[in-house]
């Protein structure tokens, strides 16, 4: 296995900074880059690939933005009817200004092309953690659709590997109702993996329901799609006892913050441990990052 490095996140990082120039309020002032623009004048992104937006969230910024103001500027771009503007990046912070009723919101103007606009919007999300499984692999699909990109185009665009987008794609061929399943975290990028085994939709769907309601692991689905098993894996046949609430609790929430499957074994004495799981060199360094709040360099 090859050590997981950072550089991929890294080209990010300066790639926007690069493309979207002041990322703070008091730079943009200082490069007389800083605009105040009517907040009713600024249009949301047509090529946001984030569809959902946390109400809890959205509330936090509004309340740290009521307190500190506007740290950095939202990104925007002349409309073609030169009537206003559309986001290119901030969409959260604009929201929350609306939340707050403000008139005008900081921004930099930068004038860039559809596909630019879909990138930089992918690319924001990435960074932040903030897309499912399921926005980021039809992010991918509009690039290609949309504008003839190759996989290795996209890969290029947002700096990740070739295969990490394949498989990122592979997840649109899931049933919708699967595809809304790993959306809202109850199934993870591993049960969908292993799900796609399946060539028959209507099991695909009738495993995905048995992995909710039974909390079976990626293993078990695993096993079933191999057909190593005889029979659907029963909760009683891994864990004799029911499974503690609190305990699944803990182990939706490791799962949300790491999008990927993550299994908590509990034992006398408030001891334990934590299995996360992983699938690809890539992917490990992506959880490394998350826990350890930086790029992985070991």
């Amino acid at each position: 296995m090859t050590s997981p490095g950072a550089a991929g996140k890294r080209r990010l990082g300066r790639g926007l900074e690069a493309l979207l120039g002041p990322q703070t309020v008091a730079e943009a002032r200082a490069e007389g880059a800083l605009v105040e623009l009517p907040i009713e004048t600024v249009r949301p992104n047509p090529y946001q690939p984030r569809h959902v937006f946390n109400d809890g969230a959205l509330e936090e910024l509004a309340d740290s933005m009521r307190t500190q103001g506007l740290l950095q500027p939202i990104t925007v771009r002349a409309t073609a009817d030169g009537a206003g503007y559309e986001l290119i990046a901030g969409e959260r912070r604009w929201r929350a200004a609306q939340r707050l009723q403000w008139e005008a919101i900081p921004a930099v103007i930068r004038s860039v092309d559809d596909r630019t606009l879909l990138t930089l919007a992918l690319i924001e999300n990435l960074q932040r953690d903030a897309l499912s499984p399921i926005d980021e692999a039809r992010g991918y699909q509009r690039l290609i659709d949309e504008f003839g990109a190759s996989q290795s185009t996209v890969a290029d665009l947002v700096a990740r590997h070739r295969t990490t987008v394949t498989n990122a794609l592979r997840l649109l061929k899931l049933p919708e109702a699967i595809q809304e399943l790993v959306h809202t975290g109850q199934l993870t990028t591993g049960h969908a993996r292993a799900l796609l085994g399946l060539a028959d939709r209507g099991r695909m769907e009738r495993v995905a329901r048995q992995i909710v309601e039974r909390e079976l692991s990626v293993r078990d689905v695993e096993d079933l799609v191999r057909g190593s098993t005889s029979r659907t894996p029963q909760r009683g046949s891994r864990a004799p006892k029911p499974r503690d609430p609190d305990v699944r609790r803990v182990e939706e929430a490791l799962r949300q913050r790491l999008k990927t499957d993550v299994r908590v074994t509990t034992r006398r004495k408030s001891s334990g441990r934590v299995t996360i799981h992983f699938y690809s060199d890539e992917d490990l360094a992506r959880v490394l990052e998350i826990v350890l709040g930086e790029p992985y360099t070991g």
